[in-house]
């Protein structure tokens, strides 16, 4: 009797740290990932082998998230891809989904809620509605948005947001934990 094959998945992230925690949680739980951080290398990457499932981020320098989503779809129409952003808007998540995607999930996102997003794809299985995210993480997620706004000048953003520059550094340095 033949094994089946491990499910693949590729990630596409910039963000260097997060691209490889996120593919090394996938092979731990046993699946064979690929990660690249631009746009254009997950075209090279999909158009050579392409991938079961894909992991996109929604901003990236060159071509952005909705345009890879395009061309995987392009590629190969069957490819489960959840875009991830650290910028959530109802307008973008309603068009990453008409547009093919199977979800679209905030940043960080946590390695079970990618799973749950492809499962519910495959309607295997019916998870409850997404839980609201905590507070501690909707701070952070609107510390890194201004940050990120100011071209990551910690002191400019410290001063957006009504904190000392070293309350600002010790908050981003609590980067949430993919489990």
């Amino acid at each position: 009797m033949g094994t089946t094959p491990a499910p693949t998945v590729l990630v596409v992230d910039d963000d260097e740290r997060f691209r490889k925690r996120l593919a090394l949680a996938f092979e731990s739980r046993g699946w064979e990932s690929t990660s690249v951080e631009s746009g254009e290398a997950a075209i090279q990457s999909a158009s050579r082998e392409s991938p079961e499932y894909a992991v996109v981020d929604l901003r990236m320098p060159g071509m952005g998230g909705l345009a890879v989503l395009k061309e995987l779809k392009a590629i190969d129409p069957t490819t489960n891809v959840v875009v991830l952003t650290g910028y959530g808007s109802i307008a973008t998540a309603v068009e990453a989904v008409r547009m093919g995607a199977t979800d679209y999930l905030t940043k960080p996102a946590e390695l079970d809620e990618i799973l749950r997003a492809f499962r519910k794809q495959a309607k295997e299985d019916q998870a409850p509605p997404t839980v609201v995210p905590s507070l501690a993480r909707t701070e952070w997620e609107h510390i890194n948005r201004v940050l990120t706004d100011c071209g990551g000048n910690i002191s400019q953003a410290a001063r957006l947001l009504g904190l000392h520059r070293r309350t600002l550094q010790r908050k981003l340095a609590k980067y949430p934990v993919l489990r």
